[in-house]
């Protein structure tokens, strides 16, 4: 199989739909791709209907093309990470992994252009993150949330007011930056460093103000970035994590027990920013951004050293906190249902504590004058008690 063979599947899986996010080559099925969140079967000329293990290993090897690290990686640890370019039309991010002795491929489609804030609609928090000197702003949410679009947005802000040197560790580079106020020197993980802890230690020696970490894998990564944050950095990243509250507990589950109080009031002095986030189904097709953002504050600083209590739970600080531009994903939620943007059975099924969004829905619906029950012709029964005769 040769790259215009490839490049011409690539193509058509493109145009096979709208608001493409990723392309899925697995054994068994037709080439697919993701378009708004579904799955559908891509129509090729000649057809295939079942992708067969020997033509997604041909396919995988052509997109590694020969390149030994790559191939020692997959070989050695079951998957691995690279971009691949579509000239003119796109560019991916690949993850080319072994399931069932076949290799199945998922292409992630990038964006070329930079995202600002006011396109993708983002909470007012994002432009204070953005105005931050030092500390560690965390994004989190699963894979295909939207954490390298929201991080990519904070950077496109910084490189429109500040002069100032951005260094971004990344597997791989997914949004290219234009050089503007901002100086940008964007490193990609196997052809320019390593792993994240040495190209994050080598980071504090070219002399940046904002370190952008692809992701905080492991203990090591976390504890140089927590020494970059004290050292007059501003270091933004990435977890998989549900919630605030959660991403404490990530952070503190990576090291040892006798290290806890440590680590506790090293957060607590670091952390500016957890902003978690969802994709939800859109009413009239496509997605939208859910967040839940907690910022710093006393009460958080508290939270972080003491650990959470009755009363002091992040869920309950970062509702009481709206004046500081928190919001908790399920007042999220509700105001994205209150605009008309999702249904009342996405706001339920995707909410963190159902009871809460339902009563927020009903009061919603009262406010409007819609029905908030089905039940109907309620009467009192007047002879309830009564002796009968």
């Amino acid at each position: 199989m040769r790259k215009q063979e490839i490049d011409y599947i690539l193509t058509k899986m493109l145009e096979a739909g709208n608001n493409i996010s990723d392309l899925n080559i697995t054994v068994g099925k037709p080439f697919q791709v993701e378009s708004s969140g579904e799955l559908i079967p891509v129509k090729t000329d000649p057809p295939f209907h079942k992708l067969t293990p020997f033509q997604t290993e041909i396919f995988a090897l052509n997109l590694i093309n020969q390149d030994h690290r790559l191939t020692e990686t997959l070989l050695r640890e079951g998957s691995c990470d690279l971009s691949y370019e579509l000239p003119g039309k796109a560019r991916f991010r690949v993850n080319i992994f072994s399931q069932m002795n076949n290799y199945s491929i998922i292409l992630r489609k990038l964006e070329s252009k930079i995202p600002s804030r006011q396109e993708l609609k983002l909470p007012k928090a994002f432009e204070k993150m953005a105005l931050e000197k030092n500390g560690i702003i965390l994004v989190t949410g699963a894979t295909g949330s939207g954490k390298t679009t929201s991080l990519a947005a904070i950077l496109n802000e910084i490189n429109e007011t500040k002069s100032v040197h951005v260094v971004t560790l990344e597997d791989p580079v997914e949004y290219q930056h234009p050089q503007k106020n901002a100086t940008f020197n964007q490193r990609e993980m196997g052809n320019d460093f390593d792993t994240f802890a040495s190209g994050l230690r080598a980071a504090l020696r070219q002399a940046p103000k904002v370190i952008l970490v692809g992701e905080m894998r492991d203990r090591e990564t976390v504890e140089i970035g927590l020494s970059a944050a004290e050292t007059g950095h501003l270091v933004l990243s990435t977890l998989h994590t549900v919630d605030a509250g959660q991403t404490i507990n990530r952070i503190l589950g990576m090291f040892n027990t006798e290290e806890e109080n440590q680590i506790r009031i090293r957060l607590a002095d670091t952390v500016r920013w957890i902003v978690c986030q969802r994709l939800l189904p859109k009413v009239g097709g496509g997605r939208v951004a859910a967040f839940e953002i907690m910022g710093t504050n006393l009460r958080i600083k508290d939270a972080i050293l003491q650990g959470e209590s009755e009363g002091k739970t992040f869920y309950e600080i970062i509702s009481a906190g709206k004046a500081f531009g928190m919001i908790t994903f399920d007042d999220y939620i509700m105001e994205l249902y209150e605009k008309g943007l999702i249904t009342e059975e996405t706001a339920m099924a995707y909410a963190s504590r159902k009871g809460i969004v339902g009563r927020g829905i009903d009061s919603i619906k009262s406010s409007r004058g819609e029905a908030t029950t089905d039940i109907e012709d309620l009467q009192v029964d007047k002879d309830y008690g009564k002796t009968r005769k």
